[in-house]
């Protein structure tokens, strides 16, 4: 469980990394301002859609650990009291 928490922190830290040096990348870019402001439009959308889809895999992974602990503190409780 804990290389789960310590590979999403991973993965956190490296799609900020990439979502902020895109940024500064098109910043610096040597663009017209209209131009430029239709790249940033155009990465968050994309970005946005990255973040909604690692979001609801972690969520699922989330309800399926969640059912297994569930389900292993019922066997748990129904074995305890056959004892």
């Amino acid at each position: 469980m804990d290389t789960t928490n310590s590979s999403g922190k991973i993965i956190g830290a490296l799609l900020a990394g990439a979502a902020i040096g895109g940024v500064l990348g098109i910043l610096f870019a040597p663009d017209k301002g209209s131009e430029t402001r239709k790249k940033i439009a155009g990465t968050t959308d994309d970005l946005s859609k990255s973040l909604k889809d690692k979001f609801n895999v972690l969520l699922e992974e989330a309800k399926a650990e969640f059912e297994a602990a569930s389900k292993k503190t019922s066997e748990f409780a129904t074995n305890g009291r056959g004892k």
